[in-house]
């Protein structure tokens, strides 16, 4: 094998011509290729002509920008570096900020694409329609707080590009969606009633604005008058009554579903099964997910594994945990957590110590920690629970912040066992402000426990927190009133009467974690 022919193909050799980078920019394939092929153009753009100086700085941008091997901090040099050339050279230098643009948008900054806007812009470049489709998707994935789609909605009109033309259907599209992603359903339903051909693109714009404005009736409006609906939309109507729960709606638009469903459908399925309770329509989603060789998938496998486990098959979820090849941070938490809630806390501390074993590949966080805190607190092991909040507040479990859940959990704890002074202590020192839930707790505790001068001061603090609660005033007015202590408990109840308190409905001043 001769020497030239071990280079990669993009790889220019010494006795390159000029004309030959715009060929091998166009194969351009790795970093490596981008910094060899971009210095060659470097030295030789002035002996290139000026049309294939542009094309081969294009071709090396787009890769740069969009491949998924490329470097958009490499692009964004080079289009700093050759601006000059590009707007005296380029008869469209809109194309050069849009390619950068695209790879913003899609990155993990794509708040960025609005800054490259604002500099093209007073470098003079007028934007066409592609910028703006690229400006709409980078609105679309940027934080609320950003630049809002109307914005750039009236830039798109000032610079002539949303109107009649086909050209400009994708940014009505981009727009459409953005002011979706915002939930602002009158400005979408507005674009979507400006849109001169409508899509499905167009429909599934719209779907999601209903849906991220939680409208699920209005959605389905939308979704049953769309001409063309696709797996996508599908899958879209069906988790968002599985996320309402909305099990059966789910469940049947699932049955009417006339193409395959994937992955992300039959998450959502299972889902709707573990909110109904229905293992018996879990196991024939079990057998259709196998079916369509989908059960090696990881969040399928967790989302059967939360079904089984909430609907009390143990053996099951853990079967189904045993069996996994690869486990994510919530096939950890799944079993663990069935366990905690189950009261099981031999197994518990096992698969946790499991989990620590191969840490390498998944670490413990708040949510793993708070289902061992709770198991603890459930069998009464006030001595190991306090040992590994302890081991957590020093850091032993890695960088895991502590929430108010993980005091309230110890605080329920401490509460069960009788330890109502270091309880009560333990929230006043926390380093994040309390809730009426902590308080809760310890006055339940008090209750069980018959103390009613801890009681007092809990209350007192319930009072700070949320005056207008009355749970807590007939809780301790019940205590008094056990204690034999009638006069205290009946002025309680005048007070109350007084200042209009009544007991929220529905509400109890026990503490349960969310896992």
């Amino acid at each position: 094998m001769t020497r030239s022919q071990t280079r990669p193909a993009a790889m220019p050799p010494t006795s390159t011509s000029p004309g030959d980078l715009v060929a091998l920019s166009a194969r351009c394939s790795t970093k490596r290729d981008l910094r060899l092929l971009h210095g060659a153009l470097l030295r030789r753009r002035r002996l290139l002509p000026a049309a294939d100086a542009v094309a081969a700085l294009a071709k090396l941008l787009r890769f740069a920008a969009v491949s998924p091997a490329g470097d958009l901090r490499q692009a964004a040099a080079m289009l700093s570096t050759h601006l000059p050339f590009i707007t005296s050279a380029s008869t469209h230098p809109a194309f050069f900020y849009n390619t950068l643009m695209r790879g913003l948008a899609a990155s993990a900054s794509p708040g960025d694409a609005i800054g490259l806007f604002a500099a093209m812009r007073r470098a003079g470049a007028a934007p066409d329609a592609f910028t703006f489709t690229f400006l709409l998707k980078s609105c679309s994935r940027c934080p609320s707080g950003r630049r809002l789609p109307s914005d750039l909605h009236a830039q798109a009109i000032r610079h002539g590009c949303l109107g009649e033309l086909g050209a400009h259907a994708h940014v009505h599209n981009a727009l459409l969606h953005a002011y979706a992603c915002r939930a602002s359903v009158d400005d979408a339903c507005r674009v979507f009633e400006e849109i001169p051909a409508r899509d499905v693109i167009s429909f599934s714009g719209l779907l999601t604005a209903h849906l991220k404005a939680s409208d699920l009736d209005a959605a389905r409006l939308v979704f049953d008058q769309m001409p063309h609906q696709d797996v996508v939309s599908w899958t879209a109507m069906i988790s968002a009554y599985a996320k309402a729960c909305r099990p059966q709606e789910a469940l049947a638009l699932f049955d009417a579903m006339p193409m395959q469903p994937d992955e992300v459908t039959m998450v959502s399925i299972v889902s709707a099964c573990t909110t109904l309770g229905d293992l018996a329509t879990g196991e024939r989603v079990r057998r259709h997910i196998d079916s369509l060789g989908f059960g090696w998938m990881v969040p399928l496998r967790n989302a059967l594994m939360d079904m089984y486990a909430k609907c009390g098959c143990l053996p099951e979820t853990r079967a189904l945990f045993d069996r996994m090849m690869v486990r994510s941070l919530a096939s950890w938490n799944t079993l663990i957590s069935a366990y905690a809630l189950h009261g099981d806390l031999d197994n518990t501390i096992a698969v946790f110590h499991q989990m620590l074993a191969e840490g390498n590949t998944v670490r413990p966080d708040g949510v793993t920690l708070l289902a061992v805190l709770m198991a603890y607190g459930y069998k009464g092991r006030v001595e190991e629970g306090r040992a590994m909040f302890n081991a957590m507040q020093r850091g032993d479990y890695g960088k895991v912040e502590l929430t108010v859940e993980h005091y309230g959990c110890v605080v329920d704890m401490l509460g069960r066992a009788g330890k109502l002074e270091e309880a009560y202590q333990m929230i006043k020192r926390m380093p994040i402000p309390s809730n009426a839930v902590i308080w809760g707790a310890l006055l339940g505790a008090c209750r069980t426990h018959g103390d009613i001068d801890m009681a007092e001061r809990t209350v007192q603090e319930l009072r700070n927190l949320n005056p207008d609660e009355g749970g807590y005033y007939i809780l301790l007015s019940d205590m008094y009133t056990s204690a034999g202590r009638i006069a205290e408990a009946t002025e309680i109840r005048r007070a109350m009467n007084e200042k209009g308190v009544q007991k929220t409905t529905g509400r109890s001043t026990a503490f349960l974690p969310q896992l």
